[in-house]
């Protein structure tokens, strides 16, 4: 009888929630003046370049060449730096402390530039004992950090949208 009720509540719960059109919507974050844009970098094939077009493309942004009138999202400035945040008992470095931080600008269409910019900081244990599985691990934190920074931008892309149009 408890197991009937069970199954019972599972399927009704799982009905309303199938039923309330509850779902992801990918591509809120960029407001409609924003989802044409062109994307330009130093290096457009670095890490972070690839990353933002990543986001960008999730976002449903459609990435056109920079042209009169296409609003631009330039990545001016990457920089990383890691610190040490603890040592061993020995002296060697046991935790560090990552830090990316990212600067870019958005040119509307009407011309006005607004600088946007995101800073991300990861602690990460460093064994020298284990030193190739350690970079691996290293890279993977990098890249997370990078995609990070990637959605704080877009964040801050609608957050500026907001702005414009306020004055």
């Amino acid at each position: 009888m408890m197991k009937s009720i069970k199954t019972i509540c599972l399927v009704g719960a799982t009905a309303f929630l199938t039923a309330c059109g509850w779902h992801f919507d990918n591509g809120a974050a960029v407001p409609a003046e924003l989802k044409t844009m062109a994307l330009e970098s130093s290096d457009p094939y670095s890490e972070m370049s690839m990353a933002m077009r990543k986001q960008l493309l999730s976002n449903n942004v459609n990435l056109v060449p920079a042209k009169q009138g296409v609003p631009v999202l330039r990545l001016n400035k990457q920089t990383s730096s890691d610190k040490v945040a603890s040592v061993f008992k020995q002296g060697r470095e046991a935790e560090k402390v990552l830090t990316l931080d990212v600067e870019a600008s958005v040119r509307l269409a009407n011309g006005e530039t607004y600088p946007i910019s995101a800073k991300i900081n990861r602690t990460f244990f460093d064994n020298s004992r284990a030193a190739l599985a350690k970079s691996a691990e290293r890279d993977v934190i990098w890249n997370d950090m990078r995609e990070q920074a990637a959605r704080q931008l877009i964040n801050k892309m609608a957050a500026l949208q907001h702005q414009v149009q306020g004055k």
